[in-house]
């Protein structure tokens, strides 16, 4: 595989930061709606509404109805927006798993684990504190040898932090 070029490390540097916020961002969400899909989906059949009948937030039954499972309760239904929320950050995710992917130029396999964070509840946490560190480590380690080669790399050409 090509190594990223000494240009792309900046690029790399936010990719990396995005990454991790998205990661769990992700991952919170995920567990929302796993807990979300518990209290529906086991004989508890509960689901979180705010405002309506039940006051501030509350859980109303879920009950067996002629199209499946149908909830009882009038108000904001959270448990839904919990999974609509998740659905969006989840695309999110995705994008920021596939910008650190390119940037760093690693092979595919690599993409699909990361894609799998946002599905498997706690993987995305251990997953950015893998990647942060391996990312981390990687461009440590190469802005190393460029400096003992005498090559110029970003880090050596940035303008000191008032100047620019």
């Amino acid at each position: 595989m090509p190594e990223p070029k000494a240009a792309s490390f900046p690029a790399i540097r936010g990719a990396l930061k995005f990454y991790q916020i998205a990661s769990i961002i992700t991952g919170v969400m995920l567990l929302l709606l796993v807990a979300e899909m518990v209290l529906k989906y086991t004989p508890i059949h509960l689901e979180l509404f705010a405002g309506g009948s039940g006051g501030l937030l509350w859980f109303a039954d879920v009950v067996e109805g002629p199209e499946g499972l149908e909830s009882t309760g009038d108000g904001l239904n959270l448990s839904l927006g919990i999974l609509i929320a998740h659905g969006w950050f989840y695309v999110v995710y995705l994008f920021a798993c596939f910008r650190m992917w390119s940037l760093m130029r690693w092979p595919f396999v690599r993409f699909i684990l990361l894609a799998l964070g946002g599905v498997i509840p706690l993987l995305s946490f251990f997953m950015e504190v893998r990647v942060a560190r391996d990312v981390k480590a990687y461009l440590a380690t190469r802005e190393a040898v460029g400096a003992s080669t005498g090559s110029v790399t970003p880090a050596s050409t940035s303008a000191p932090e008032g100047v620019r």
